[in-house]
């Protein structure tokens, strides 16, 4: 009977999850930068690595390696106007499919899925593809982030008009 329990709660669980990531990456298209902010959990981390293998992200070369305080500065630039990024801000359409749930405990899951982002910007589209990885806490009731991992297929090549978040 216990199996069954377990198991049932992390169906549930990771069913609140994908809905959760879908969340997100709707709010990204919309440019609800400062709802998306709401979506972390204070310790939580948000991810670009260059090294598609890499694990400690601390001591790798990062797009992006943001705690709080980066996240906030981050939306301040992209909202503000004054940034190239914010001014002439690139239109998105994501979608955020193959999930996988890679772990679950109590109260936290780790979601892996595929990300495909179109983006517009000045009669240019351009395609990002990336392998995710959502870490979510529920500990308080409500889903947390507490760190999304985003590896670009091509992490190694120069990329240019990055300037959103992923």
């Amino acid at each position: 009977m216990m199996d069954e329990r377990n198991t049932l709660f992390s169906q549930q669980t990771f069913a609140r999850a994908v809905e959760f990531i879908w969340r997100e990456a709707e709010m990204l298209d919309r440019r609800d930068y400062r709802a998306w902010l709401d979506l972390w959990d204070t310790s939580g981390f948000y991810v670009v690595p260059i090294d598609p293998s890499a694990t400690d992200y601390a001591a790798s070369l990062n797009y992006a390696y943001d705690d709080q305080d980066m996240r906030e500065k981050r939306v301040q630039r992209m909202t503000s106007g004054y940034s190239a990024s914010a001014s002439d801000a690139a239109r998105t359409v994501r979608t955020v499919s193959r999930f996988t749930l890679e772990s679950a405990a109590s109260e936290v899951v780790e979601v892996k899925s595929a990300q495909v982002i179109i983006a517009y910007k000045r009669g240019v589209t351009t395609i990002f593809a990336a392998d995710l990885s959502h870490t979510v806490s529920f500990a308080s009731g409500e889903p947390r982030l507490v760190e999304k991992v985003i590896r670009l297929i091509d992490s190694t090549e120069a990329l240019s008009a990055i300037g959103f978040l992923l």
